[in-house]
């Protein structure tokens, strides 16, 4: 299998899982007991969330840990419009986001929370996929409490000036949210230096276990945050999320923050890494995918080629329907969309947004390449693309 749908989930890394086996066989405690066993379950918890912290630039008690980036967004809005209804009832988003943002913030323009609906304004894009800063300027308003704009978007990889939008956030006193699921493990974050109030993240994208993820809750200046709990019975992370800890997942979560901080990114605490380290090889690889594909008569590439995650391609193809290319492109993992959004037949909303028709966001495949992927498998899959474009095209005549 050329594994080439790094953005959909990662594989975990075998040091990773060295690191979780013994919270899944002999150190299986409980973390919240209090004899021996369970605090040592406990002081694993900790050094998780201090590698968890150092990798983000924040401090450990702005940590909660989740099941992953889904609930951590459900805390996060649903606990601000709780909790500020009093200041505001409007929410500013983008039509690009996840549809962890996007599915919350619908329920709540229909239902509300534990008070009148919220109204939500959704940002168009740029045909790039970026944000134009004066549209966001001017969607702000002083009854504005939350703006939420992802910092790499899952489908097309294009990263947004969120520091500049926090700052417009900030200036009529809203807090600014950022889903950073794409981003973490993927590029240096400094929650102070960009502005972010609440940031949530999924382990398995970086290389850890699934089932595990977190929200960072700012509980410093200038903005100390103060959300509602959606889980309560037992007050486990500081009352915000109850419920037993997953220890061999934290455990590996932790392991790959700091494989990431300490290994493969240039983070906010270290020097650079050399020019070898994993993110130059794997822009390498992207580039060379990229370049090769891009002869195929027919074809360009979707979103912003300059603010882009560095392993990520999103590549329209003339006349090919992207469900046909990935049953053609047999022992190869390919996406046409957010593998998030399950059993969808509906084109791509990202693209939508971004101007496509829906044939056109039909004939769509993302490559989004990681640690694993290798320079053979690269040629590999250059090689399968050509050959499934000709077959499909042949066919039409």
């Amino acid at each position: 299998m050329i594994y080439l749908d790094n953005n959909a989930t990662t594989r975990l890394d075998p040091r990773v899982l060295d690191a979780m086996m013994p919270f899944l066989t002999d150190n299986f405690a409980n973390a919240a007991s209090t004899h021996p066993f369970g605090l040592s379950a406990h002081e694993a918890i900790k050094t998780a969330r201090q590698q968890v912290a150092d990798l983000l630039g924040c401090e450990t008690h702005e940590l909660v840990f989740t099941s992953g980036a889904t609930e951590a967004i459900n805390l996060a809005i649903k606990g601000v419009v709780e909790n500020y209804q009093n200041r505001g009832r409007h929410i500013v988003t983008v039509q690009t986001e996840h549809k962890a943002v996007l599915d919350v913030c619908g329920y709540l323009e229909k239902h509300g929370r534990f008070g009148d609906p919220i109204e939500v304004t959704y940002l168009p894009v740029q045909p790039d996929g970026l944000l134009d800063l004066d549209v966001v300027k001017a969607a702000i308003r002083p009854d504005t409490i939350l703006v939420s704009v992802m910092l790499v978007n899952n489908e097309t990889g294009v990263i947004q000036p969120i520091k500049e939008i926090a700052q417009l956030a900030h200036e009529v006193g809203a807090l600014f949210m950022t889903d950073a699921t794409q981003a973490v493990g993927k590029l240096p974050i400094d929650v102070d230096t960009l502005g972010i109030d609440l940031l949530a993240f999924s382990a398995h994208k970086f290389y850890g276990p699934k089932g595990v993820g977190g929200l960072f809750i700012r509980q410093r200046r200038p903005n100390k945050v103060k959300l509602e709990a959606l889980l309560h019975g037992g007050g486990h992370e500081r009352g915000l999320r109850s419920g037993t800890l997953n220890v061999p997942g934290i455990v590996g979560m932790g392991t790959a923050a700091s494989l990431v901080e300490t290994q493969y990114i240039a983070s906010h605490s270290r020097q650079p890494k050399p020019s070898g380290h994993e993110t130059q090889r794997i822009a390498s690889l992207r580039d060379r995918l990229e370049k090769a594909l891009l002869t195929i008569p027919g074809t360009r590439v979707n979103g912003n080629q300059t603010h882009r995650l560095y392993n990520v391609t999103n590549i329209y193809s003339e006349n090919c329907d992207s469900d046909a290319l990935i049953m053609g492109l047999e022992g190869m993992a390919v996406s046409n969309g957010s593998a998030c959004t399950a059993a969808s037949i509906d084109p791509s909303h990202v693209l939508m947004a971004m101007g496509l028709n829906e044939t056109e966001a039909f004939s769509c495949l993302r490559f989004s390449l990681g640690r694993f992927t290798t320079d053979a498998e690269i040629t590999a899959a250059i090689n399968g693309v050509k050959s499934v474009v000709d077959e499909l095209r042949a066919l039409l005549g």
